[in-house]
């Protein structure tokens, strides 16, 4: 039973001895209580399991602390920690329900998140790591088991689309590394991102590739109307641009791209890293929270087929993707759109 936290007398002589405790839903790799320390409301989490869960811990811990140099603030502020509980002590932030466009408000914060120095201090934080060759291989098998012709030309194509991602400029913001609707909290004074487990150094494209391409490792998964992913997409770059005078680096299409390679991003974390989640696609279909993977690898194969229409780096990858999009709706015709509303 985990109905009380553990809180050390360290913790207790900083911050007062827990009052009112309250469990909160979380996930299986941490537990939550809402608690009144010293008559202030706070949240306090601890990291459970294995060797993951340090990784987790000491890279949340570092992206919490990075983050709070962002004014206004994007993440709540940390209070306290106990690296040998694994526990961390947060501000509470009173949320509301994110407004009708709230891609906007999101994009927007999560551009000041990616903005946040971190030359000084990112000890803790590794390197965001891209699709790697044996993605392409298990996709272009992917790509014949639906018996659609790779063209000559495609492995060219994701070789160079492999390259640029590692070598992207801008490789140093500050990632959440899961900025999935629910890690999102929406205020009245905007949004404070929290569950940094995954966190990382990298492009922050990559991230705003996730309104677009439908959230790839989120169990909620959204695609926006065009005009509001543009409104989006605007607001990120207007937000970057103010907070570092200078313009967003990064391809979007090449982002895009990167994710739709990734059979990994049609499970959920636990599943990561098993076995070729795209070699089961013509065989069976999985729900993993609002879609199922063909839902998802579907929506997936448009967005890239249609940004890379007119690239000339990924032309003949835009026509592969197009045609194997039209090969699982001739197969799989129930197929159905992604919700366009969170839950």
């Amino acid at each position: 039973m985990w109905s009380r936290p553990p809180f050390g007398e360290r913790l207790r002589a900083e911050l007062g001895a827990p009052r009112r405790v309250r469990k909160l839903a979380s996930s299986p790799r941490s537990r939550v209580w809402r608690a009144e320390l010293s008559g202030t409301r706070a949240v306090i989490k601890q990291l459970i399991g294995g060797p993951e869960a340090t990784e987790g811990y000491t890279r949340e811990v570092a992206a919490l602390r990075l983050a709070s140099r962002a004014d206004p603030p994007v993440v709540p502020l940390l209070l306290a920690t106990d690296p040998g509980e694994r526990v961390l002590v947060l501000e509470y932030v009173d949320e509301r329900a994110p407004r009708e466009g709230w891609v906007v408000d999101y994009a927007t914060a999560l551009a000041r998140l990616h903005a946040i120095p971190t030359a000084d201090a990112a000890d803790g934080l590794p390197a965001w790591s891209g699709p790697t060759g044996d993605d392409i291989d298990s996709f272009l098998a992917l790509a014949r088991a639906l018996d659609v012709a790779v063209p000559p030309g495609v492995r060219t194509d994701l070789d160079g689309l492999l390259e640029r991602l590692n070598r992207a400029p801008g490789r140093s913001a500050l990632l959440h590394g899961d900025p999935c609707p629910g890690n999102d909290l929406h205020t009245s004074s905007g949004v404070r991102f929290i569950d940094f487990e995954q966190a990382a150094l990298g492009n922050g494209i990559v991230e705003l590739a996730y309104l677009r391409i439908g959230f790839p490792t989120c169990w909620c998964v959204t695609a926006p109307t065009p005009a509001l992913l543009d409104a989006a997409e605007g607001a990120y770059r207007t937000a970057w641009r103010d907070a570092t005078g200078t313009e967003a680096d990064g391809n979007l299409t090449d982002a895009c791209a990167g994710w739709l390679l990734r059979g990994d991003a049609l499970v959920q974390r636990a599943q990561r890293g098993t076995i070729d989640h795209l070699d089961k696609i013509p065989s069976r279909d999985w729900k993993w929270g609002t879609a199922s993977a063909r839902q998802r690898l579907a929506h997936r194969l448009q967005v890239v087929g249609r940004m890379t229409s007119e690239d000339g780096e990924l032309e003949d990858f835009g026509r592969l993707t197009a045609a194997m999009r039209a090969s699982m709706l001739t197969r799989w015709p129930e197929l159905q759109a992604l919700p366009s509303r969170r839950p």
